[in-house]
């Protein structure tokens, strides 16, 4: 083997994916993501809608006097910083420019910002050999302690 393009292993494989990470506020993850999954199921196997969203932090800024904070807060002061929580929400898909461009297009749409954070990265990607029956004891339905508790994306629907 002289490339990662032909690795392959009796566990799996990697493919060629793009990465986008988004910033956004932890209320908006969900309906960015439903967004996108107009767009494409996001397939991981035999799983559909695959995402991670980090944990909250924070976003940080100076908007200048032609942004549309000046144009729409009033109470705005100029080159002022602005602190407000973000998560991450990153998603991948294989790589093709074409879906790369409607995946965008359906981000900046649903973005409530009017200068969203997107890095697109590409990567690659591991695909298990998958197997449903398989035995292994580290596989949750083999360790005993089942899925884990499920959490919500949306805060707003808490």
């Amino acid at each position: 083997m002289s490339s990662i393009q032909e690795y392959e292993s009796q566990s799996g494989k990697l493919i060629p994916v793009f990465r986008v990470e988004i910033n956004t506020r932890p209320d908006d993850a969900e309906r960015l993501l439903d967004a996108i999954f107009k767009v494409h199921p996001l397939a991981v196997g035999a799983y559909e809608r695959n995402a991670t969203v980090t944990a909250q932090g924070a976003e940080t800024g100076r908007p200048g006097e032609q942004t549309v904070t000046r144009i729409h807060n009033k109470d705005f002061e100029a080159d002022g910083t602005e602190v407000y929580p973000s998560v991450e929400l990153k998603v991948s898909f294989e790589r093709d420019m074409q879906l790369l461009q409607k995946i965008m297009e359906a981000v900046l749409h649903a973005h409530q910002y009017e200068e969203p954070i997107i890095h697109v990265r590409e990567e690659w990607a591991s695909r298990a050999n998958y197997t449903p029956r398989n035995d292994n004891p580290n596989r949750w339905w083999n360790d005993g302690r089942g899925t884990p508790e499920m959490v919500s994306l949306d805060q707003s629907r808490r």
